[in-house]
């Protein structure tokens, strides 16, 4: 099941590593506003991707629970959840300029910062249409469909970017306007795919993929309280790392680049195993359905372990190949200014590599508890460790001059340490007694049928 999903995320990795690897041979500077003004506007937009992505555990769960006339409700509530939340992303665009004016960066980064994330706002709709629709393909564990669309969305991004920023096949050379243009673009063609591979005649009959249209405040309802802590719990954390960047970028520009192309190796080794976490949130969610906890639980200790396998093949590559990984970044840099980030890339990369071997836990078993609806548990927990471990640390000792490897010391503490607790409250089973789907109430005839009776 998660094979296909591993190639899905495998592909964005990929496409977004080839963003920022032209965005670099661009300029530097667009590479660096590459990085503050997508992880900004994600750290918006996750709130809303959360909720949207959450209709994979409804739909994992009324699979389950053989209800499959409920799956196509439950979709059309994420459509509905979406229209409203793209609308809202689309009233940030005002707010650009002041909201880069308070990161502080000096004013040509600031100015293409602004750019990127005003183009990227007018994507939200189809993004989050696309992740709803997406979740009735794998919530029923049909994981090739998305796959096969991720493939062809990357795809027309890449071709896209490459001829948007520097103006190849006589398209105008937009620099990173043009990178996000063709991630907007991107999102439009997957909506329009996945809107198309539902309203398919097989669904709309098995499914009631249309004849489920209609609004359903309970169910609703449902996907906002369960849904909401999960997308906080995104946003939350991509919020300190979007203040960690920001912190960063307050030492130097050299530390800003050098940790933009670090977080963007560290997205080899993180972005695929996100094809794990949708697996085993939909192999949870349909094993409680079936009221079978000891499949979930089996599922996710099994992908805990082939994670793990894979983060440690990747943290060795980090730890002694460094040049192999930043290569692409370097092979048309300039060459001087590259030289100024490779000793302090090759740094990073080895923090990365510590801690992207606990980030497994953070990946597997968070998914499993939002899978089973624990989405409270870890929202508040991950809140909380972020800004008593990372992002009030990073802020002082930004403030204090200490540097950026005591900067990166908290960030893998906290990754360690975020991975341990989520251990420790999945093996505490509260999450196997949990359901997001209502109860159906045995039904009761209203008299007895009559049966024999024997007197003794």
């Amino acid at each position: 099941m998660a094979a296909p999903l591993i190639l899905s995320t495998g592909a964005a990795s990929i496409q977004m590593f080839i963003d920022r690897v032209f965005l670099m041979w661009y300029s530097k500077d667009a590479m660096s506003a590459n990085l503050q003004a997508g992880i900004t506007h994600f750290t918006i937009f996750a709130l809303f991707l959360g909720v949207a992505a959450y209709v994979n555990t409804f739909v994992a769960q009324y699979t389950g629970a053989s209800r499959p006339l409920r799956v196509g409700k439950a979709v059309w509530q994420g459509i509905y959840f979406a229209l409203a939340a793209g609308v809202l992303m689309l009233g940030l665009i005002p707010l650009a300029r002041p909201l880069f004016n308070w990161v502080g960066h000096p004013s040509p980064l600031r100015e293409q910062e602004i750019i990127y994330f005003k183009i990227l706002c007018f994507g939200a709709v189809p993004s989050l249409v696309a992740t709803a629709v997406s979740s009735f393909f794998t919530g029923r564990g049909k994981m090739a469909v998305v796959m096969w669309v991720s493939f062809a969305a990357a795809a027309l991004n890449i071709v896209l970017d490459y001829a948007l920023i520097f103006g190849h096949w006589y398209m105008p050379r937009l620099g990173i306007a043009g990178a996000a243009w063709a991630t907007v673009s991107a999102h439009v063609m997957t909506a329009i795919v996945f809107l198309a591979l539902f309203f398919r005649a097989e669904n709309r009959r098995n499914y009631a993929a249309l004849a489920g249209y209609k609004p359903e405040r309970d169910l609703f309802g449902r996907l906002l309280r369960y849904g909401f802590p999960s997308g906080m719990h995104i946003m939350l954390d991509v919020l300190s790392f979007t203040l960690f960047v920001t912190f960063v970028g307050r030492i130097d520009d050299v530390s800003l680049a050098a940790t933009a192309i670090a977080f963007q190796i560290n997205g080899l080794a993180f972005i695929p195993m996100l094809g794990f976490s949708t697996a085993v949130n939909t192999m949870v969610g349909q094993a409680l359905g079936d009221n079978n906890p000891a499949l979930a639980e089996r599922s996710t200790f099994s992908a805990a372990s082939l994670t793990l396998g894979y983060m440690t093949a990747l943290a060795v590559g980090y730890w002694f190949l460094p040049e192999l990984f930043m290569y692409p970044f370097a092979a048309q840099a300039d060459a001087a200014e590259f030289a100024r980030l490779r000793p302090v890339v090759i740094m990073l990369i080895r923090f990365v590599a510590f801690y992207c071997l606990f980030d497994t836990g953070n990946i597997i078993f968070t998914a499993a508890l939002r899978g089973a609806g624990d989405t409270r548990f870890v929202m508040i927990l991950s809140v909380s460790l972020s800004w008593v471990m990372f992002i009030i640390p990073t802020y002082i000792c930004v403030r204090m001059g200490l540097g950026l490897k005591v900067v990166w010391s908290f960030l893998t503490v906290y990754v360690c340490v975020l991975a341990l607790v989520f251990l420790a409250r999945f093996l505490g089973g509260k999450w196997k007694s949990m359901r997001v789907i209502e109860h159906i109430p045995p039904v009761v005839t209203a008299h007895r049928p009559d049966v024999p009776m024997i007197e003794a």
